[in-house]
């Protein structure tokens, strides 16, 4: 009887001390400032792939051309 209370002692005990590493583990990933930096990595990222960087001088040259277009009109 003894060891069976001791044994259940223990076993939440452990329970325990996981739960805390994953409310630890949660509230890292869950950190708004980590959230935006990775999110931040990810668009600079993709902004920089050549076809992306390419579309986007594109699109920026044709808006110049067509407001260019509408003032000497």
């Amino acid at each position: 009887m003894a060891g069976d209370t001791e044994r259940i002692e223990n076993e939440i005990a452990q329970a325990r001390e996981e739960l805390a590493k994953t409310l630890d583990q949660l509230a890292v990933r869950a950190n708004p400032e980590r959230l935006a930096d990775d999110l931040k990595t990810k668009a600079l990222a993709l902004l920089s792939t050549p076809a992306v960087k390419f579309s986007l001088i594109g699109a920026g040259a044709a808006t110049v051309a067509v407001v260019i277009i509408k003032i000497v009109r």
